[in-house]
C-alpha cells in the first residue's frame, strides 16, 4: 500500500481523549502514570451474566449534548466523540473557517447500541442506526467534507488511522480528524459473554490468570496533518504517523490464527512503510487482550519481528489501564504512543503474574526511558482484520503537554525530566 510518490510525512498536531482516566490528554497521561482504571459495575438493568463490569467513563463526564441528530436520539458514543474532536481540534489550532475542509474517519464498532437498548427496553420497536458517530462529529465541528465509519470489529480505529494517512499522503486532504468512540452496550458485554472471552476480575493481557478481556468506554481523537501544511500554519506536531499496514488471516469469525503469519506480516509491512527497521523500536503497545490464545500468539509473533531484541523491549498493555474500548482501541493506543514519545517515557504497567508462554518484556515496577525513536501499534479483531502503525519521533518538536508532571521529556532534545525513569512509578 502506499506506494505514491511524494513527501511521505504525516505528523499528528492535535490530540483528545476521555476515558476512565478523565477528560483530556493531560488527565489521560497522569492516570497511565498513576496505575491506570478500575473496573466498575455497569450502571444498567437486567446484567444476568457472569461479567457485569467494564472501565467506565466517569458519567459526570458523559455529555448530554448532542442529544440528536436529523432525527436519530444519541446515546453516549457519538456525544463522547464529539467532545474529545473538540478538544483534538483545539489542541491543534484548527480555526473554525478551516474544519469545512476537515473529513472526519472514525472507527465505531458498537456505536449508539446504548440508545438502541433503551429504546427497546421501553418498548419501542422503530429502527435506530448503530453508527451516527461520524456524521455527527462531522455536522458538529462544521465539516463539508467526506465522513467515513469504519466498522470492522476492534480494529476499527486503526483501521481508520490507515484511511486518513493514505488521505494525506495522496494529496486527498491536507488535515484529517481521525479517531474512535465507544459507550456502554449490555449487547456486547453479553456477547463476550456467551463467547467465554470475558473476564469478571478485570483486564490483565498477559497474566497466567487472565480468562479473557473487559471493556471501557470512551473516545480518542487525533489531528493528522501533512507536514508541510504544519509547518505552513506555524504548528508543532507531537510525532508523525510514519508507517501503516494491516492483514487478514480469514481464519476464524473471532479465534486469531495460532501461526501469527498475518500479524507478523502487518508489523513488518507498517515498519517497511515507515522505513524503519525493527530495532529503531522503542515500545510496543501490543493488541493484548487478555484472551488466553491472543496474548500467547502475539508474543509469539513479536520474538518473529524483533528476535533477540524481544525480552528487552518493552511493552506497554494499555487495555489492562482503560480496558478494552473495541472500536476505539487504536485510536487510543496511538494517541498513547504519541504521548509517550513527547515524553520520552513507557509507564509502568499494571502488575501481574506473568504467563511464562507469554515471553515477553511487561515492565512494572517503574517507568522505562524509551531508547529508540519509534512505538509500534497493533491492533486485531474478529475475523483476522489485523493493523500495525509506527509513530515516531519528530525531529525539534519541543512542544509539553499540559499537565504533564513528571518524568515530561521534550521530543528531539533527548532532555527529560528530573527523575523521568522514577515518575510515580511505585502506583497501586
Amino acid at each position: 500500500m502506499n506506494t505514491y510518490d511524494g513527501d511521505r510525512r504525516v505528523v499528528i498536531t492535535g490530540l483528545g481523549a476521555i476515558s476512565c482516566l478523565g477528560t483530556g490528554v493531560a488527565a489521560h497521561w497522569d492516570g497511565l502514570l498513576a496505575g491506570g482504571g478500575e473496573p466498575a459495575e455497569v450502571p444498567l438493568p437486567h446484567l444476568n451474566m457472569r461479567t457485569t463490569k467494564m472501565y467506565l467513563v466517569d458519567r459526570t463526564d458523559v455529555p448530554a449534548q448532542p442529544a440528536s441528530h436529523a432525527g436519530v436520539e444519541l446515546g453516549s458514543s457519538p456525544r463522547l466523540a464529539v467532545a474529545a474532536a473538540e478538544q483534538a481540534l483545539a489542541d491543534a489550532g484548527v480555526e473554525e473557517a478551516a474544519r469545512a475542509a476537515v473529513p472526519v474517519v472514525l472507527g465505531v464498532e458498537l456505536g449508539n447500541a446504548d440508545m438502541q437498548e433503551i429504546q427497546r427496553s421501553a418498548g419501542r420497536t422503530a429502527w435506530t442506526t448503530l453508527t451516527p458517530a461520524a456524521a455527527v462529529v462531522g455536522a458538529e465541528i462544521g465539516s463539508r467534507a467526506a465522513s467515513t465509519s469504519v466498522g470492522n470489529a476492534c480494529s476499527a480505529s486503526g483501521y481508520a488511522l490507515t484511511i486518513a494517512l493514505d488521505m494525506i499522503r495522496a494529496g486527498e486532504a491536507t488535515t484529517v480528524l481521525v479517531g474512535g468512540a465507544e459507550g456502554i452496550t449490555r449487547a456486547g458485554i453479553g456477547a463476550f459473554n456467551r463467547l467465554g472471552a470475558a473476564d469478571p476480575v478485570r483486564c490483565r493481557p498477559f497474566d497466567r490468570n487472565r480468562a479473557g478481556t473487559m471493556f471501557g468506554d470512551g473516545s480518542a481523537m487525533l489531528v493528522l496533518e501533512a507536514a508541510g501544511h504544519a509547518r505552513r500554519r506555524g504548528a508543532e506536531p507531537y510525532a508523525e504517523l510514519a508507517g501503516a499496514a494491516w492483514s487478514c488471516d480469514a481464519y476464524h469469525p473471532t479465534a486469531p490464527d495460532p501461526s501469527g503469519d498475518q500479524i507478523v506480516r502487518a508489523m513488518t509491512e507498517a515498519l517497511a512503510d515507515a522505513g524503519l527497521s525493527s530495532s529503531e523500536v522503542g515500545c510496543v503497545i501490543p493488541h493484548g487482550t487478555g484472551t488466553p490464545l491472543n496474548d500467547v500468539v502475539e508474543s509469539q509473533a513479536l520474538h518473529r519481528v524483533f528476535g533477540g531484541r524481544t525480552r528487552a523491549l518493552p511493552l506497554f498493555s494499555l487495555k489492562a489501564m482503560i480496558g478494552h474500548t473495541t472500536g476505539a482501541a487504536g485510536a487510543f493506543a496511538c494517541l498513547t504512543a504519541t504521548l509517550m514519545l513527547r515524553h520520552r517515557t513507557s509507564p509502568a504497567n499494571t502488575p501481574i503474574e506473568q504467563d511464562p508462554e507469554c515471553d515477553v518484556w511487561v515492565p512494572q515496577e517503574r517507568p522505562v526511558r524509551l531508547e529508540a525513536p519509534a512505538v509500534l501499534v497493533n491492533t486485531y479483531a474478529f475475523g483476522g482484520n489485523n493493523t500495525s502503525l509506527v509513530v515516531r519521533d519528530v525531529a525539534g518538536a519541543v512542544r509539553d503537554v499540559a499537565g504533564g508532571g513528571e518524568g515530561v521529556a521534550r521530543v528531539g532534545t533527548g532532555v527529560a525530566g528530573e527523575d523521568a525513569e522514577g515518575a510515580r512509578g511505585e502506583h497501586r
